[in-house]
């Protein structure tokens, strides 16, 4: 039995943290949720859904995810895969059994959710996001020869081949950043289609002009950064 846990991090998500907890298959090993300084009862919500909560008070979607990492090695009890979600019921949790298939059945590495048109809610991706998308897999096409299709947040990883990478990206980098040092490492690497929805309340990255611009310039500031390294 392999030993998985789900990290999600979390900035006022009190509506619907306990929904995206309550869909999580119950063979998970232990769901994490990271309360990124949140203002509301987020934290609340998701302890009482049965969550492990985590407070990370320094604000940023990396912060977040590095402290989830930093409790996995706190901990006696082995953790075999990795789980990345986020916490506005945008993603669907019932789903993470189709994201570690290929890592359970086809010993592959790394695994993301990939939010393929014919599966996403209409709205549910802005321009900006559909635009930055295309435009950083293209240059990781284009430089790196890659297959990514997608920078989705919905994503599993071997828990080892994950501390390997040495993540660091403390805000909007996160995502780009493992996949551009898994290509580094060359670990074995796959997407799965899933379906994407409107999250519940306001995006804290495309729902804002400086969000998406911020997240824009660090995206294209890691790849290029990887580019001439």
């Amino acid at each position: 039995m392999k030993m998985i846990r789900v990290i999600i991090p979390a900035f006022n998500e009190e509506k619907s943290i306990s929904k995206v907890i309550g869909d999580i298959p119950p063979h998970v090993t232990e769901i994490i949720v990271v309360d990124n300084n949140s203002t509301d009862h987020t934290n609340k919500v998701a302890a009482d859904a049965g969550a492990t909560v985590l407070s990370e008070p320094e604000s940023g979607y990396g912060n977040a995810c590095l402290k989830g990492l930093s409790y996995l090695k706190t901990l006696d009890q082995q953790t075999d895969i990795v789980v990345f979600l986020d916490g506005d019921y945008s993603d669907y949790s019932e789903e993470i059994d189709k994201i570690l298939a290929p890592i359970i059945n086809d010993h592959i590495d790394f695994v993301i959710g990939a939010r393929v048109k014919s599966k996403r809610e209409s709205g549910s991706m802005t321009f900006p996001q559909v635009f930055g998308n295309w435009l950083a897999t293209s240059l990781m096409r284009v430089f790196f020869k890659s297959k990514f299709t997608d920078l989705g947040p919905f994503r599993a990883i071997k828990y080892e081949k994950l501390l390997n990478l040495k993540m660091e990206d403390k805000t909007y980098g996160w995502t780009v950043e493992m996949q551009l040092k898994a290509l580094r490492h060359s670990l074995s690497y796959t997407e799965v289609e899933v379906r994407y929805r409107n999250r519940i309340g306001q995006s804290k990255v495309s729902g804002t002009v400086k969000g998406a611009v911020m997240a824009g310039i660090k995206i294209l500031g890691w790849i290029f950064k990887y580019t001439f390294k």
